[in-house]
């Protein structure tokens, strides 16, 4: 038995659709909460920062704080605030599509 991905194919429900369980799906970069995400933000951004302005002190050494960084803001600063956004939304917007239509609604 196989299982559909493709969100467009008839039957497949929109994203952002609650899962079987009932809770909703959350997107590539989202965390479980927002406390958790922030957390991760502080981290990433103290780790890239710090980089940068022990250079002088430590010299390259502190070049390794950098993919700490990245790695805790899963890629980019981009990818993190795209990640917060979809964190705050989570379970709060619904996508609702009607005969070709599609419209965002709160829950």
């Amino acid at each position: 038995m196989t299982t559909t991905t493709d969100p467009t194919a008839p039957g497949a429900a929109p994203p952002g659709a609650p899962a079987g369980d009932g809770t909703p799906e959350r997107g590539g970069f989202a965390s479980a909460t927002v406390p958790r995400h922030l957390a991760r933000g502080a981290i990433g951004f103290g780790a890239l920062i710090g980089s940068l302005a022990l250079l002088p002190v430590v010299g390259p050494v502190s070049l390794l704080l950098a993919p700490v960084g990245l790695v805790a803001l899963r890629g980019c600063p981009m990818c993190w605030a795209v990640g917060l956004v979809e964190t705050v939304s989570a379970g709060r917007l619904r996508r609702s599509c009607i005969e070709g239509s599609c419209t965002l609604r709160r829950t």
